[in-house]
C-alpha cells in the first residue's frame, strides 16, 4: 500500500480513494513521462512521483496555483501566515468575509484567495459561472481555519513544493486535446475527464463532442493510458463506455462518493478504468469483456 499524496486543493470526484488502485496498473520506467491532461486534484500522479510530468487543466486558476508553489511565490510559510490572518477574520465575521474573499478573487484571480475559496466552501465544490467567476456559496464553518487544518493544509502545500524541486514538472492550461497531442510513445496518459452525464460544471460544460474527441484521440494514441471513468451506479449504466470495449481492457472497483448536497445524493458507484496495454490484473481488479457488460 503506498503513501497517498493529498493534494492542498480539494477537487469535486478527487481520486485520494482510488489512486492506489490506480496505480497498480502503472509501470513507469527510467526516462517516461507522465501526462495528466485533465489534472484536477493531481492526487494520482503527486502520489505516482515521476520524474518527468505534464500536469494540465482547462481551469487557470489550478494552474496558476501550482505554478506559484513551482516558482515560490507561494511556500508552507507565506500560506500559513495567509490562512492564519484571513481564518481569523473568517471567525470573526463569518460569511461576509467569505464573500469578500470571493470578489476578491473573481477580480484579481490571487492563488491564495483560491486557496481559501478552495477550503471555505461549500462541500470544496470547484464551480465557476458563465463569465468565470468562482461562485460556490460558504460551507458554514466561521471556525473553518483552526490551527490543525491550516498546519494539514501547509504540510500538503510543503510536499508539492519538494516534488516540483526535486523532479522535471510542468504546470500547463490548456485544453485536452492539446495535451494528448503532445504525447508519443515514451507517454503513460492518464485520463480523469468530468464524467459525462454526471460532472459538467467543474470549469466548463463537458459535452458528448468532448467525450466523442477524447475517444478519438486515445484510440490513435501511441502512449500507454489509463482512462477514469464510471460504469454504473444503482440506478443506470454508463453507456459511453461501451465504444471502448472492442479495443481495450475495462476493469472495475466499487467506490463510495461523498460529493452530494444530502447524504441521499451519496451513492455507491462502479469505477472503471480503460486501459490500452497489456497487464497482469491487480487481484483488486475485476475484469470486463463485452459479454459481460450490461446484462
Amino acid at each position: 500500500m503506498r503513501k497517498i499524496i493529498i493534494p492542498p486543493i480539494k477537487c469535486q470526484g478527487i481520486k485520494s480513494k482510488l489512486a492506489d488502485w490506480i496505480l497498480e496498473f502503472v509501470e513507469l520506467q527510467k526516462g517516461e513521462r507522465w501526462i495528466e491532461p485533465f489534472m484536477g486534484s493531481g492526487v494520482v500522479g503527486f502520489t505516482l512521483q515521476p520524474e518527468k510530468a505534464l500536469f494540465c487543466d482547462i481551469n487557470p486558476h489550478l494552474i496558476n496555483f501550482y505554478n506559484s508553489i513551482k516558482k515560490g511565490e507561494i511556500t508552507s510559510k507565506i500560506a500559513r501566515e495567509f490562512l492564519e490572518k484571513e481564518g481569523s477574520l473568517l471567525k470573526e465575521k463569518s460569511e461576509s468575509h467569505y464573500y469578500f474573499i470571493r470578489e476578491r478573487f473573481n477580480e484579481t484571480k490571487n492563488s491564495l484567495d483560491f486557496l481559501f475559496l478552495n477550503r471555505a466552501c461549500f462541500n470544496g465544490v470547484i464551480r465557476f459561472n458563465r463569465k468565470g467567476f468562482f461562485n460556490v456559496p460558504f460551507g458554514h464553518k466561521p471556525e473553518r481555519f483552526a490551527k490543525a487544518y491550516v498546519t494539514k493544509i501547509c504540510n500538503q502545500i510543503e510536499k508539492v513544493e519538494k516534488a516540483t524541486q526535486t523532479f522535471d514538472w510542468q504546470f500547463v492550461c490548456q485544453d485536452f486535446r492539446q495535451s494528448i497531442l503532445q504525447s508519443n510513445q515514451n507517454d503513460w496518459i492518464y485520463c480523469d475527464p468530468p464524467y459525462f452525464g454526471r460532472h459538467t460544471d467543474y470549469f466548463n460544460c463537458w459535452t458528448e463532442t468532448e467525450e466523442l474527441d477524447l475517444f478519438d484521440l486515445l484510440a490513435k494514441t501511441k502512449s500507454k493510458f489509463i482512462l477514469s471513468t464510471w460504469h454504473s451506479n444503482q440506478y443506470r449504466n454508463n453507456s459511453e463506455i461501451e465504444k471502448y470495449l472492442a479495443n481495450f481492457e475495462i476493469v472495475t472497483k466499487e467506490h463510495f462518493y461523498h460529493v452530494g448536497a444530502t447524504e441521499l445524493n451519496r451513492n455507491t458507484m462502479i469505477e472503471a478504468l480503460v486501459i490500452n496495454f497489456p497487464k497482469l490484473k491487480p487481484q483488486s481488479a475485476k475484469v470486463l469483456y463485452q459479454s459481460q457488460l450490461f446484462i
